[in-house]
């Protein structure tokens, strides 16, 4: 039985919140903070203790044994960019790295403790790859801290001196950064999307390889830029499936496919283009969501994701504001569903989609991720491009992109 897709929106999405950054000093305790705490607030007390980490790893790597440990550390790390989980680097070997950091710095030990304790997961690692490749552990280096991206970042010296960072190229020297951890660290970087787990809906073959489940796929897709800022790596760009929550106007996230989903849902693209097989949403799952939500369509949406992996933390107004304006532009053509027609053969075709509200579960005001766009049919835009049967229009109706979608 052949199958083709006609589909409609896709929207990818994220949002940004900018902080206070007071300079650290070097033996700053972190204030305590009320019983009841602002996102701003909080936001800034967790800008302030990742500052005083890098500041401290920045003066313990004066010491060359220390220089030589992390990058020996770094060198040999299986995760994605040769990142390093912060508090494990610390707290393994005996707690070896803190014990350094502190004598180093000399500080006691249990100040030392305190902070990482109470500090958010943070990983470790040279977000420019021409960065690590060409520190050979010397004394040339800096760390730096950001919260989020596009955050101008505040970079130490061995000797720990201060330097502001641009947030939109990085420095000759390399820099080191700390920040929010983006990695799964529980799988290496070697984990493919060859081996799919309960939850992809398939089954195998008689014993032989696993049979990819029927749904719906995207097998390419090509963004103009990678809307991440420098000091945050490489790009995390993720496909959610939004539909119907409950019985009211708001959307919830029912799937989510990128790096940090497993099975046949994890992909992983670092450039600006990608080629492939990646389901978004299997055939049951469709079935599933049309037996609960009847007469209700459902959306594409997908991001770059700064924070937690397929987590959707985004700016809820700018959320709806981007989908009320394709809306007005391609009326009624922005939502999904799937049809048989007369000859059975499988369409996911562009349909009204009714929620543009988020439910508050996805609303953060202190996380601003990079909104990129919503997909659309091409021949509902008017434009094509080779390969591509979906264009991603960002806000203010701008081309951000473009993409293959099929049913299998």
């Amino acid at each position: 039985m052949s199958r083709r897709i006609r589909l409609p929106v896709f929207a990818l999405a994220a949002a940004l919140a900018a902080c206070d950054r007071p300079a650290p000093t070097a033996n700053e305790e972190a204030a305590p903070l009320p019983s009841v705490v602002s996102p701003n607030a909080r936001s800034a007390s967790e800008r302030a203790a990742m500052d005083r980490l890098a500041r401290r790893l920045a003066r313990a790597l004066a010491d060359p044994a220390f220089r030589q440990s992390i990058k020996n550390q770094i060198d040999r790390s299986p995760f994605r960019e040769h990142k390093l989980q912060l508090q494990s680097l610390l707290k393994d070997s005996d707690r070896r790295v803190l014990k350094d950091l502190a004598r180093l710095n000399g500080e006691p030990e249990s100040a030392v403790q305190t902070e990482v304790d109470g500090a958010i997961p943070l990983e470790f690692y040279f977000p420019v790859p021409a960065h690590r490749a060409a520190w050979s552990g010397g004394p040339n280096v800096l760390v730096a801290s950001a919260r989020h991206d596009h955050d101008a970042p505040v970079a130490y010296d061995v000797s720990g001196r201060r330097h502001d960072l641009s947030p939109d190229a990085p420095p000759n020297t390399p820099v080191l950064a700390v920040v929010p951890v983006e990695t799964d660290f529980a799988h290496p970087y070697e984990i493919g999307a060859t081996t799919c787990t309960t939850t992809c809906g398939g089954g195998s073959g008689g014993g032989g390889a696993p049979v990819p489940p029927s749904g719906l796929y995207m097998i390419y897709s090509h963004f103009v830029q990678d809307f991440e800022g420098w000091f945050k790596g490489d790009p995390e760009f993720e496909f959610h499936i939004l539909g119907q929550s409950g019985a009211t106007d708001s959307l919830k996230d029912y799937q989510c496919a990128g790096g940090a989903a497993g099975g046949y849902y994890h992909f992983d693209q670092n450039n600006l283009d990608w080629t492939g097989s990646v389901l978004l949403f299997t055939q049951a799952q469709l079935n599933n969501y049309k037996t609960a939500h009847p007469n209700q369509n459902f959306r594409v949406v997908a991001l770059e994701d700064d924070d937690t992996g397929c987590v959707i933390k985004f700016d809820s107004d700018r959320f709806k504001s981007v989908l009320t304006t394709i809306q007005a532009q391609y009326p009624n053509l922005t939502g999904t569903k799937d049809t048989t027609s007369s000859t059975l053969v499988k369409y996911v075709k562009r349909a009204n989609a009714l929620q543009k509200i988020l439910s508050a579960a996805y609303s953060f005001i202190t996380t601003r991720d990079d909104l990129i766009g919503n997909a659309i049919e091409d021949v509902v835009v008017g434009q094509s491009y080779p390969g591509a049967n979906w264009i991603v229009k960002g806000e203010n109706n701008v081309t951000n992109g473009w993409l293959k979608l099929e049913m299998r």
